[in-house]
């Protein structure tokens, strides 16, 4: 009987073992809340898969698949030409579409802004409420760090290219910047759609458009979210990839953590790849 018992429990510690680890590195925007709990929804589906994920920003998945650290890249910025010259055999795949979210703290009476003062906002030639229809008050502006695929993509977006100014401060994560606008009253900043209704902050409207999913090919700050790989991954981080860009299960997830899915939206998202 106990040389039963020891059997079955090594056999248990083999199967342990055998278990594979899948690797994802990349974009915050989608390692923080999206892509954890597709890893923890797939384990519970009976596959037998361990994960790795690290977001600390989107630069940082196309270093990974360079190197071999990763199986899986996230990004929430297109590739550059530079990347894709390392990367022969990079493949894109679209993981959902995310709308940036300009947000204000609560106590703002600011509701809405253009895109001229969004730029001027974040180049730094508006620097007080009163000149966007606020209050007399200097404005403290909040943004991701430069690593960061939503640093570049809103500079592109948002303020036509230019340069951030000098007064920006900048974090680490969306979570840290709706934090930060949620204890200043003056505040702002910008976050993935995920994070838009964070506590003490208020998304406010782009040039009349909020950030709303129906609105998404109307609204001038959405974008793209992807997964790189090189090649298509054998085993079970290509099992996981093609689950977790076409499964209903994972489609339901993508949503309910705030971003809109690819399975369920897919001739929506298509529209958006030219941005």
């Amino acid at each position: 009987m106990k040389k039963s018992l020891i059997l079955l429990a090594l056999g248990a510690l083999a199967t342990v073992a055998q278990a594979e680890t899948i690797v994802i590195k990349g974009s915050d925007t989608l390692g923080a809340k999206m892509v954890p709990q597709l890893a923890e929804a797939y384990k519970a589906s009976g596959k037998d898969a361990n994960f790795e994920i690290a977001a600390e920003g989107s630069s940082t998945a196309f270093s990974a698949l360079k190197a071999g650290e990763a199986q899986i890249g996230m990004s929430s910025r297109d590739v550059k030409d530079s990347e894709k010259a390392e990367l022969p055999g990079l493949k894109e795949h679209i993981a959902g579409i995310d709308m940036i979210g300009v947000i204000v703290n609560k106590a703002n009476g600011v509701e809405g802004l253009s895109l001229e003062q969004i730029e001027g906002i974040f180049t730094g030639d508006i620097t007080n409420w009163s000149e966007v229809g606020g209050p007399d008050a200097d404005i403290s502006v909040y943004t991701r760090n430069t690593s960061s695929g939503t640093y570049k993509t809103f500079q592109k977006l948002g303020m036509g290219g230019r340069d951030y100014g000098s007064n920006t401060q900048k974090m680490a994560g969306n979570e840290q910047i709706a934090q930060e606008v949620g204890k200043n009253a003056n505040g702002v900043g910008y976050v993935g759609l995920a994070y838009t209704e964070a506590n003490g902050v208020k998304p406010v409207t782009v040039e009349g458009i909020a950030a709303t999913p129906e609105n998404a090919t109307k609204y001038d700050l959405a974008r793209n979210l992807y997964y790189y790989t090189v090649g298509m991954p054998e085993g079970e981080a290509g099992e996981f990839l093609k689950w977790a860009t076409s499964d209903p299960a994972a489609a339901s997830i993508v949503e309910k953590v705030g971003f809109i899915s690819y399975a369920n939206k897919k001739s929506l998202i298509k529209k958006l790849l030219g941005k």
